[in-house]
């Protein structure tokens, strides 16, 4: 026998719903005060951070105009100084020899024998770029290098001897006050190979420059195999360049300085594949810029890039606006030769007379 439950009354129904309403409401709610509050935490932890960038920044935000450009805006800038529209003559050697004493200008000038053999060229680590793999073993012959980057009082003599254009950030066609041992800047591969030229030099091979930064036991930086950032200049840590003789314990295993970062350095050679590399092959070949035939984007420093068949030149070291993972010595970075920036550089080396460079 079924009992039969009482009717519910119109009342209590409408207290039920009106219940689902108000659970509803509170539920809605609550999603919407975690919501507001979880982005309230996240403007927090972003204004935090925000000021603690600001606090490690290397240069005031007001001089940001002075420090970053965007990104074809050197294209135009070297465009202008290619023309002589910048350019600015005033140099001579006597001039220039004034700037240091005879005993700096020396010690400038060293050169350190990298002795000949087999090394550990680039890497398989699985979290590297794909230009840099595999690790291979490569020998080579005895070699000079210089102990330092070219800098720019060294290049001002080269400027003043034969009448080239100065890099473009010597505003008054001189070195700016206080960077005459800074590494030069704003010099492409052309640039670089006619200083060494003049100079009696070459620039390094890809491989030489390779072995004279981390020697034969295959490390991932010139000091070692942990990333140390007072051993180098790196990632807007100084803000600018610094003087090449500023980090001596981030010395190479042979004492070549500046090996991680202050600035990329050209090396001779074009950017190809190594042997059974497995990084794609359009990776391989250079893209163009194109500067705008419209004026309006012109204006705006807008720059095109169309593939071609042509190879970019090796850049090494990472420089003080890399990345520190750039700064390993296997890293492979690339630019067009024709290409300045305010993190280009160079260093230059000499054959060794057979017989005369030992073995590693």
């Amino acid at each position: 026998m079924k009992l039969a439950m009482p009717a519910r009354s119109a009342a209590t129904k409408e207290n039920i719903a009106s219940r689902k309403r108000y659970l509803g409401a509170t539920f809605v709610t609550c999603v919407v005060v975690a919501l507001v509050g979880g982005t309230l935490h996240v403007l927090e932890i972003g204004s935090t951070r925000m000021q603690e960038m600001r606090g490690k920044a290397a240069y005031a935000l007001h001089e940001e105009k002075d420090k970053i450009r965007a990104a074809g805006e050197d294209l135009y800038r070297t465009d202008a100084h290619e023309k002589g529209i910048t350019h600015k003559a005033g140099l001579t050697v006597a001039a220039v020899e004034k700037l240091l004493p005879p005993e700096k200008w020396f010690e400038l000038e060293t050169m350190i024998t990298i002795p000949a053999g087999p090394f550990l060229m680039g890497t398989d680590n699985v979290k590297s770029d794909a230009q840099n793999k595999p690790q291979h073993k490569v020998t080579l012959p005895a070699y000079r290098v210089d102990k330092f980057l070219v800098t720019n009082a060294q290049y001002a003599k080269f400027v003043a001897a034969t009448g080239r254009r100065p890099p473009i950030n010597w505003p008054t066609g001189q070195i700016p006050p206080g960077l005459e041992l800074h590494p030069v800047t704003m010099v492409s591969w052309f640039d670089a190979k006619a200083y060494a030229a003049w100079a009696g030099k070459r620039l390094l091979t890809e491989a030489e420059w390779e072995k004279a930064a981390r020697g034969t036991d295959g490390r991932r930086w010139p000091w070692g195999e942990d990333m140390d950032p007072s051993k180098l200049n790196t990632y807007y840590s100084v803000g600018s360049t610094s003087d090449v003789d500023h980090y001596p314990n981030g010395a190479s295993p042979y004492g070549v300085l500046d090996m991680a970062g202050n600035v990329n350095q050209w090396v001779e050679d074009e950017l190809t594949p190594y042997k059974d590399s497995s990084a794609p092959q359009d990776m391989f070949k250079a893209k163009a810029p194109k500067l705008p035939e419209n004026a309006g984007d012109r204006n705006k420093k807008m720059v095109d890039f169309i593939s071609t068949e042509q190879r970019y030149k090796v850049m090494r070291g990472g420089g003080w606006k890399s990345d520190p993972f750039s700064t390993t010595t296997y890293h492979r970075n690339y630019s067009w030769p024709h290409f300045t920036a305010d993190f280009y550089g160079f260093r230059c080396a000499q054959d060794v007379p057979q017989g005369q460079g030992g073995a590693s």
